[in-house]
């Protein structure tokens, strides 16, 4: 999974109702096929994350 600085991140819930979170990276950790991205969310946390099947990644044009 690719991701830079600036696109959007959103992670869909894995269990029914639960919430969709997304937010922005803000750096990327790494390199290679399992970087880590420190993600601001949009309710303002910040976490450091290991993309997994329920992570989408929105490319910035």
């Amino acid at each position: 999974m690719q991701a830079s600085v600036g696109d959007r991140v959103v992670i869909h819930g894995r269990i029914v109702g639960a919430v969709e979170r997304a937010g922005e990276v803000i750096e990327v950790r790494g390199s290679g096929e399992n970087p880590l991205l420190v993600v601001r969310y949009d309710d303002g946390h910040e976490a450091i994350l290991s993309p997994g099947s329920d992570c989408e990644v929105r490319h910035a044009s």
